[in-house]
């Protein structure tokens, strides 16, 4: 996964008495391994430091690999960390490879995903890219349970 937007902290400071704002920022997927939900090339909004729960879409530094970024879904908390796997059982790269992430590696949450508009440009072809390009990343709340049947 590749990042396009800013990590939290390299923002503006926060204003004394005001809420601090929560940054977004935008990274991009490559590889297979959260298909079906996300697919290669799909860009994603990211709401860094928002707080999660199992079952949310997250991007992580990589535990062994730490100026890498991936995104994973956020299973159950084991070991002071985050159990995380891909939406596709058959792909690697996850906690089944590299144990619990840290908490402090957890970067933030995605909230929406959306495809890249292709070359047209018509009212009509931004139109039908806004209701099928576009759509939220939901938690998917029974995927804890679902672990632990296996």
């Amino acid at each position: 996964m590749t990042e396009l937007g800013q990590e939290p902290g390299l923002g503006p400071e926060p204003v004394p008495g005001r809420e601090p704002r929560v940054p977004w920022g935008i990274a991009e997927v490559t590889g297979p391994s959260m298909y079906p939900t996300l697919r290669h090339g799909d860009q994603l909004l990211v709401q860094y430091g928002a707080p999660v729960r199992a079952g949310d879409v997250a991007v992580l530094k990589h535990p062994l690999q730490q100026d890498l970024l991936i995104v994973k879904r956020l299973a159950e908390r084991r070991d002071g960390g985050w159990w995380v796997l891909g939406d596709n059982p058959g792909a690697e790269g996850d906690s089944r490879v590299f144990g619990s992430v840290p908490e402090e590696l957890l970067l933030g949450r995605v909230r929406a995903r959306y495809r890249p508009l292709g070359g047209q440009r018509s009212a009509r072809a931004v139109v039908s890219w806004l209701v099928r390009g576009v759509r939220p990343v939901l938690a998917e709340r029974s995927f804890s349970r679902r672990l632990r049947a296996r």
